[in-house]
């Protein structure tokens, strides 16, 4: 066991850390010429074309180091705060953490979150400053950012290249020399964390572990403790490239578990694996289950398609257990889910991943966050709304709680007017403003959840340049003044434009929300009148105006009260049209109710 380490790598998003992974794979000769490729765990498409980590990766690595073969197993964690969840899993799975810093975007928001979560964990923290070879660079200037930071001496943070390979020697000493080696008892009782699964739809679902205590066997009666179900291990291994079948994996390594087991579901990331006749008494701490933050509706184009979209969401769900739906129906969209998904990009990501590997075009309903709704009969029940339909009538409403967040903003110093009030602008209370150097201000906001769910971040990105990065993490629910905004079309509700917004800002939403319509619908035959709502109080309204055939064209001269006839019957004719027509209303406009500040 002193001769294996476990070490995961974390940074802030684009930072180089699955291309650092590639160099350690070359270095370690894990890989041989002919698999080598970019990137090389991102195994999913989106992945590699984004250039975002979505899912952990682990992989075992041998090394032989002043005569001495060392195994050493890396986890490659995601960069984006929606996951954060999987990432502290991996972190509790490792005893020492690559900390990757851009010599050239120097530390951003998601490395001090990240950071944060392996101190708590009593990572041994490997300070790596990568792509030094950038003629961008400012090596010397982060370094001393990563020293104040850490706390460390200038000489151990390491200078690398993922792209050239420069370093790496030093990093995998650093590794071996600093990273401690896994502390735990071969003989006691078998105590796993499982950190990560992956669906194969030929064998089910392999699980991703790392052994505490005691040791997993081939064909051992395991049982997991949060589910409580058990299992027979069918196959266990440890994983390279491809995966090695082993007999047994003993304490301190990481391997796989192939149980037969059909819904990914029951595999939940955090959860420990003990032996089935004689479990160990205590679970590992940390264990929780995901809670979705962002819910939105998600109806299939064509109503017959239905069904077609229930199995691929299904099948979606065999391999992102963190999607939850359940069906919904609606007047304007017809039968479709209610979703529940981590974060925007989260929200994006199984849209995407629904257009290629199933074929299906959907439309996405506005985002909102699941809010606590309190009437005065029951001051004290909980009435959760995910659907802003589900609101409780304002007659009957005593209260609405919705999720806060901590958002912390690390931005140029020149930039901190216009952040701070965006960040105002979107109900934010600033709590905290530290000058990490003179170029670089880190803002602390209390925020609610909902205002983050529409365009914060594209609008972050704006007003800094690109030079804002932005973490946060939930605070509990607070009470708040909020409203249902209803979009009337032709008098007739469409119940997938109505969205929860603060009393404060109906009205400007409501009027933008009324105009962006007016220029989205196409023009019918008759007079659409687009209105905004509060309960029976119209707050906003605009008209798109009907096509309208010239009927005066053929008098020419003549009185004016032949003209007027002509237009009279004309109006008739509209009225009797508006009473019958009912308005189609295209996927854009459901869009861009998310972008009413273009």
């Amino acid at each position: 066991m002193k001769n294996i380490r476990n070490f995961c790598i974390i940074a802030h998003i684009d930072h180089g850390k699955s291309t650092l992974a590639d160099r350690l794979l070359d270095f370690t000769g894990s890989v041989t010429d002919r698999e080598k490729q970019d990137q090389l765990l991102d195994n999913m498409d989106l992945e590699r074309e984004r250039g975002i980590t979505i899912k952990s990766h682990a992989i075992q690595m041998e090394y032989t180091y002043e005569g001495e073969d060392y195994v050493l197993n890396l986890i490659d964690t995601p960069g984006h705060v929606d996951f954060s969840y999987e990432v502290s899993r991996s972190i509790a799975a490792c005893e020492g953490a690559l900390l990757i810093v851009d010599a050239a975007q120097s530390i951003q928001a998601q490395t001090i979150s990240n950071l944060y979560l392996a101190l708590e964990n009593d990572l041994e923290i490997i300070p790596v400053l990568n792509k030094v070879d950038l003629p961008s660079a400012n090596p010397e200037e982060v370094t001393d950012d990563i020293v104040d930071l850490l706390g460390c001496d200038p000489e151990e943070v390491i200078h690398a290249s993922g792209k050239t390979g420069f370093g790496v020697d030093n990093i995998l000493k650093a590794i071996i020399e600093r990273v401690p080696a896994p502390k735990g008892n071969v003989d006691e009782s078998l105590q796993a964390l499982i950190f990560d699964s992956v669906y194969n739809p030929f064998r089910g679902v392999e699980t991703y572990f790392r052994v505490i205590n005691g040791s997993i066997k081939k064909g051992q009666h395991i049982k997991f403790i949060a589910t409580n179900n058990t299992y027979y291990a069918d196959e266990v291994g440890t994983l390279k490239l491809t995966q090695v079948k082993k007999n047994e994996i003993k304490a301190g390594d990481v391997g796989y578990l192939i149980t037969g087991i059909k819904d990914a579901r029951e595999v939940k990331v955090g959860d420990t694996i003990t032996d089935a006749k004689n479990p160990t008494t205590n679970a590992i701490a940390g264990f929780e289950d995901v809670k979705p933050m962002v819910f939105a509706g998600i109806y299939p184009v064509d109503t017959e398609d239905y069904e077609e979209l229930r199995a691929s969401m299904e099948k979606l769900q065999l391999n992102d257990a963190s999607l939850v739906f359940e069906p919904e129906s609606s007047a304007a969209l017809g039968f479709g889910f209610r979703c529940g998904f981590l974060g925007m990009l989260h929200l994006e990501i199984i849209q995407e991943r629904l257009e290629r590997e199933f074929d299906m075009t959907v439309i996405t309903t506005v985002p909102n966050v699941s809010y606590h709704a309190f009437t005065n009969k029951h001051p004290d029940d909980i009435i959760i709304v995910n659907n802003p339909s589900d609101l409780p009538e304002p007659s009957t409403l005593n209260r609405v709680e919705e999720p806060f967040i901590k958002a912390s903003i690390i931005t140029k110093s020149d930039f901190v007017g216009p952040v701070m009030s965006l960040c105002i602008e979107k109900r934010g209370k600033i709590t905290n403003q530290t000058y990490l150097t003179t170029e670089r201000v880190e803002l602390s906001f209390d925020m609610p959840l909902a205002e983050i769910v529409f365009d914060f971040y594209d609008r972050l990105k704006t007003v800094s340049k690109g030079y804002a990065s932005f973490d946060y993490s939930p605070i509990g629910m607070r009470a708040s003044k909020l409203v249902r905004v209803d979009i009337l079309l032709n008098s007739q509700t469409v119940d997938a434009l109505s969205a929860l917004i603060h009393a404060d800002n109906a009205y400007s939403i409501g009027k933008k929300m009324t105009e962006k319509l007016r220029q989205l619908i196409p023009r019918q035959q008759f007079d659409i009148p687009v209105q905004a709502a509060i309960g029976a109080k119209i707050i906003a309204r605009e008209t798109i105006k009907a096509l309208r055939k010239d009927v005066t064209a053929k008098c020419y001269g003549g009185d004016i009260s032949r003209k007027r006839k002509l237009l009279e019957k004309q109006k008739k004719g509209k009225k009797r049209m508006r009473q019958v027509g009912n308005v189609e209303i295209p996927q854009q406009a459901f869009m861009a109710v998310l972008k009413l500040n273009d």
